[in-house]
């Protein structure tokens, strides 16, 4: 151990991590088909290319969002402490306000889809069930990919115990018991309560408290990159790797699984623990590697990473409703959504960071008066 390191002003291994969970996503959900699903209609030969862009995307998941989530709150709660109750106000206005922006954007432009896929009345008939915005204000399923946000914000109730971990780094180890008791509780939930209304609730209750264990990990990795120096960082970083190459090989086996039956592989446990601890093992890797030479590019570009992750889902539905009629085999329909979505939204992200009045949206500028006076200039503070 040694002497904690000078922190920068700008953490641009950070900014590196926040803008490839961003920039993943887009094409995690690109590799798949309109459906959601592995292109169950093509035959193996012609999955195996987006299956295999997919799972090394996917070694970001959704997860590493949380976990930079909470490094960096942890980080500013270090820099300028604050209550409980003055966090969960703060973050209550950078986080759901923007939520329930988007996601009354997305119950509205959902049915633009349906009614190309020949769905509108199912999807309206959603869109206008108290049930149903029940479930898209708590659990954020009115679009795949607003799940996040009140995830989030569940996890951040739970931060007096990351702040533990940043602490003593041993509680970091919780990660693998809590997915270990997910992994057991959701074979007993979707056993039991397959095809009822209480099903979605109960699987998110179980993600929340269970996810408990990405913000005792994420706490942890501060904590060692506060008490190690660099060379003995780096050190680390050989065995990290060697791990990540074994994990892979499990990933490698659930993809080609997948390549072969058409169907997402959840029966193979393996892959269950490559996918779920990759996220924690890349942030690990990440800040073994924290005071090398970073591109200075990429703290400029990755704060627009969240707002990439809000708006992508705009285009790519564009994108698929576009191609949806071309007799394109499975890759060149994954090469045409990425060449569209990903410039059109880096493109509408910038566009509205430019405009006072819409910026708040994407985690930038101020929200609006009526709202609050206070400013908010990233979601991850």
């Amino acid at each position: 151990m040694g002497v904690a390191p000078v922190l920068p002003q700008r953490h641009t291994w950070i900014d590196a991590l926040r803008l490839f969970a961003g920039l993943s996503m887009v094409g995690l959900h690109a590799t798949a088909d309109p459906m959601g699903q592995p292109f169950a209609d093509a035959s193996p030969q012609e999955r195996l290319g987006p299956m295999v862009l997919r799972a090394v995307l996917y070694t970001a998941r959704t997860e590493l969002f949380l976990m930079i989530s909470v490094l960096l709150l942890l980080m500013a709660l270090d820099h300028r402490p604050r209550g409980y109750g003055t966090v969960l106000q703060q973050q209550a206005r950078r986080l759901l306000v923007p939520f329930i922006f988007w996601t009354a954007f997305y119950a509205a432009y959902g049915i633009l889809k349906a009614q190309q896929y020949g769905y509108s009345d199912a999807e309206i008939a959603r869109v206008l069930s108290p049930a149903e915005w029940l479930g898209f204000l708590l659990l954020g399923d009115v679009k795949y990919h607003m799940h996040f946000i009140p995830t989030l914000f569940a996890l951040i109730l739970f931060f007096p115990l990351f702040r533990l971990s940043e602490r003593q780094p041993i509680w970091g180890l919780l990660i693998l018991i809590l997915l270990l008791v997910k992994r057991n509780l959701d074979g007993v939930v979707y056993q039991y309560f397959w095809d009822t209304d209480v099903l979605p609730y109960l699987a998110r209750l179980i993600k929340v408290t269970t996810y408990v264990g990405y913000g005792m990990a994420a706490g942890a990795i501060l904590g060692l990159w506060r008490k190690f120096p660099a060379k003995d960082r780096i050190s680390w970083v050989p065995v990290l790797l060697l791990i990540a190459v074994f994990l892979f090989y499990f990933k490698a086996i659930s993809t080609a699984r997948v390549v072969e039956t058409g169907a997402w592989d959840f029966a193979y446990e393996p892959g269950y623990w490559a996918d779920f601890l990759m996220p924690a093992l890349v942030l690990a890797l990440c800040m073994c590697l924290a005071e090398r030479q970073w591109p200075a590019w990429i703290s400029k570009v990755s704060m627009y990473s969240f707002g990439i992750y809000l708006c992508h889902p705009i285009f790519l539905d564009l994108a698929e409703i576009t191609i949806r009629d071309l007799p394109l085999p499975p890759m060149q329909q994954v090469l045409s959504k990425l060449a569209w979505t990903l410039p059109a939204t880096c493109g509408f992200v910038f566009a509205l960071s430019k405009m006072p009045s819409l910026a708040w949206t994407i985690g930038l500028g101020s929200l609006p008066r009526l709202l609050t006076r206070g400013q908010t200039h990233a979601h991850l503070e």
